[in-house]
Order: structure tokens, then sequence, then C-alpha cells
């Protein structure tokens, strides 16, 4: 059995919880906390709550820690730390920062003898991989990448943070007439407001000025500023009945083109239409948790990405199995 530690019991904690009830090959062996564990209630019975600075002690009795903060603070602090005790995962997503992330942890994990993977999860992660199997076929080519239509948990959070809301989610949702571009092959070259809108759902608080706040969301650079975006008031009641999931998903497409004159137009399209992110990215997560660990059986040390690992790492198949069932 891979022993799997959940460090941080958020959406991403929770999800890696039921994941690890899924896989017949792992157990969870402890739950790490900056909150007061006496006030952390997880679902599996038998397992302990512990505080963050309780972990080194589980250096012998886990096998794989799996990082659940966030990518701006948490993660670039974290990672390089645990990975001196453990093997770990990660899913550190400021895609500018990934190759300063990966070099820290690369020197870490080398000088203790774990493995590390960052930036696991679906974006980054399930799409930066069928971008480059895409790339890799159809060399005179281009890629396009949409996400949604799905909640955005960072812009949703940027609302809460304007003064006078109570309460928001934001949408992220494909152009359609851009994304029927894309598929037909036509190659166009899209502007970031060309490509998605935003969709917000805001409670406002008793009072507060509506138009201000309206005017603060569709103006606020780098999350709304380059967008179309519409800003809907509804009631919190309304919010927690319609809006209370966290669904996303989305779609990476390359359009190319093969033949002595480019003759011929191929399109690779992967898509995903998730119910719950979190319990997704989680299931990606507990995949390169046992690659991790088989790796590390073998050996291996350093920072790796989604790109370092094999398919095979990935399943609690056998090879016979794989290549009987799924080749």
């Amino acid at each position: 059995m891979i022993r799997i530690g959940i460090l941080g019991y958020g959406n991403l904690g929770k999800g890696i919880e039921c994941a690890v009830k899924q896989n017949d090959d792992m157990e969870l062996a402890a739950v790490f906390t900056r909150r007061d564990p006496s006030t952390v209630k997880i679902q599996t019975e038998g397992v302990g709550v512990y505080p963050v600075s309780d972990a080194p002690s589980f250096k012998d009795k886990i096998d794989v820690m799996i990082l659940c903060g966030g990518s701006a603070t948490d993660l670039p602090v974290q990672t390089p730390e645990y990975v001196k005790y453990f093997n770990v995962i990660d899913s550190f997503d400021t895609h500018a920062r990934i190759p300063e992330h990966f070099s820290n942890v690369d020197t870490a994990a080398k000088e203790s003898g774990k493995v590390g993977i960052i930036s696991v999860g679906w974006d980054p992660g399930m799409f930066s991989l069928n971008r480059l199997y895409a790339n890799a076929i159809l060399v005179d080519g281009k890629d396009y990448t949409f996400w949604g239509k799905g909640v955005s948990q960072g812009h949703s959070d940027a609302i809460r943070r304007i003064d006078g809301v109570k309460d928001a989610r934001q949408y992220t949702v494909p152009v359609p007439e851009a994304l029927e571009a894309v598929r037909n092959g036509e190659n166009p070259e899209l502007t970031t407001r060309q490509k998605h809108t935003r969709e917000c759902f805001v409670v406002a608080e008793d009072g507060a000025d509506k138009a201000r706040i309206e005017n603060e969301i569709k103006t606020m650079p780098n999350y709304f500023a380059d967008y179309d975006t519409t800003v809907t008031f509804i009631s919190e009641e309304e919010l927690l009945k319609n809006h209370a999931g966290i669904p996303h998903g989305g779609m990476v497409i390359r359009s190319g083109k093969t033949g002595w004159n480019g003759e011929n137009k191929h399109i690779i399209e992967y898509s995903l239409k998730l119910d719950s992110n979190p319990e997704f990215t989680t299931s990606v997560l507990i995949a390169y948790a046992r690659a991790a660990y088989k790796l590390n059986k073998e050996g291996v040390s350093g920072a790796k990405t989604v790109f370092d690992i094999a398919p095979a790492y990935l399943t609690s198949m056998s090879g016979e199995e794989i290549r009987a069932h799924l080749l």
C-alpha cells in the first residue's frame, strides 16, 4: 500500500481523501493542517489530523505527501521544504514561475534522494501533455486553449475582496464563434477578449453601491479589464441554490497541416467537462503520486513534471494488463 499524506485540508485536501478511497493500492496515513487539528473533521476513520509542524516526524510513515496549498505563497515555500522528507506532488500553476519553482524543488529533492512532481492537474498537467503530443505530431500548426464554462476560484475571490461584496462566483466562458472558427481549421488570430467572456454573479452587502462594484469589477486589471464582462446582482439564496458547485473544463485544440504543400488539414482536440474542478484535479494528483512512489523505488530523485513521467507509471495495472486492455 502506498501511504499518502495530505498537507492542507481545503477543497483539494478533501478531494485527495476521496481519491485515495477509490484507489485500492493506497491508504491515507495522516492529514496536516495549519488550523487547530481538533477543529478539522475528516471522513476517513482511524486517521489522525496533526499540526503542520508535526509533518517531518512522519518521514518514515508516509510515502508521498500531497501538498494542497496555493501557488501564490504556499507552494514556492512548501514544496522545496517537504521534499526534504517525502516524495511530494503539487499543483503549482503560476506558469511564469514554473522554471524557478522546478529548479528550487530539483535542488532540494536531489539532496534528499526524493522525487518531487510539480505543476500536476489539468492545466498545467493534462492540458500540457496534450499540447506536447499535438505539437510533436502536427509540426506545422497552431495551438488554442479554451477554458470553461466553469467557475474561476481566483477570479471569484478577487470579486469578493471588493468593498461591499458579500459573496460572488465568476464563470469563464469560451466565445462560441471563436471556438467554431478554430474547429473549422481557420487558424484565427484571437485576442484575449475574442476567446473568452466572463460572467459574474454578485451578492452585494445591504446598501452597497452596485454601480461602483460593477465598475470596479469590469476595470480590474489582470482579471477583467481585457474581457467582455457581465455583472449580475443576485440574492444570497439564489447564489447558494444555483452557483454552489465548482464545475469547470475546457479544450486544448491544435490545428495543423500535412502533405507536400500542406494540402490536408487536421484537428486534434482534447476536452474536459468537470462537475468538480478540485475533485478532478486531485484525481490527477493521486495518479502522479503513484508515479512518484514507483520512480523513487527505482532510485530516481529530483524534480519532475508531467512531461517526464511515462504513462505506465500512473496506473496500478501491470504492463501485461495495460497491453491487453488499453493498447
